[in-house]
């Protein structure tokens, strides 16, 4: 994988992925603690462990130069949650990879703003990755749309159980969703 630094900030016409702020804190910590956005994870997060995990998103972007983008609508300037690259952390049959992941709150939902923040071609042309991934609970039909939306493609025989989630956990079995760096994305650009 080449790394290269990313700019400080990426556009859309409609969210502006950028650097942490302070005052991301806090409307992050309020998504991390709704369950419905939550439903697709363990759990919802306390504060502390939001904190923890802003933590670790601003220090992974200072160390590779790109990462999980705070994403702000632009014509509110409201904080909507992270969008953005990250790296794969365990083992699995496709790992090492880069996923592509988002997190919005709920009153974001449906505008269309993940699909146009996911931006595939900012991992191809600035990072050089060959290939970008994305995996979610079988359940969670609403990040699937947004990744067939991006013209990434699931093959169900690399359907996986994901390791950090113990047998029998209603959310083990996770769907793998590609999208190689010839496949042009058909997401708005």
């Amino acid at each position: 994988m080449e790394c290269s630094s990313a700019p400080a900030e990426l556009r859309t016409p409609r969210v502006l992925l950028r650097e942490w702020r302070d005052r991301d804190r806090e409307p992050f910590a309020a998504l991390n603690a709704d369950s419905e956005v939550m439903e697709h994870f363990p759990g919802v997060m306390s504060r502390a462990d939001s904190d923890a995990f802003a933590d670790r998103i601003v220090t992974g972007m200072a160390e590779l130069g790109w990462g999980l983008w705070a994403a702000e609508v632009i014509a509110t300037g409201a904080f909507a949650g992270f969008v953005g690259l990250s790296p794969a952390t365990f083992d699995a049959p496709f790992t090492p990879a880069v996923e592509i992941g988002w997190r919005l709150a709920r009153v974001h939902w449906d505008q269309g703003l993940a699909t146009e923040a996911a931006r595939v071609d900012f991992g191809f042309e600035q990072i050089g990755l060959d290939e970008i991934v994305s995996f979610t609970s079988t359940s969670n039909c609403r990040s699937r749309r947004v990744m067939e939306k991006l013209g990434m493609r699931h093959d169900p025989a690399e359907d996986f159980d994901h390791p950090r989630l113990p047998e029998g956990h209603r959310l083990r079995r996770h769907v793998l969703y590609r999208i190689a760096a010839s496949r042009p994305s058909v997401g708005p650009a």
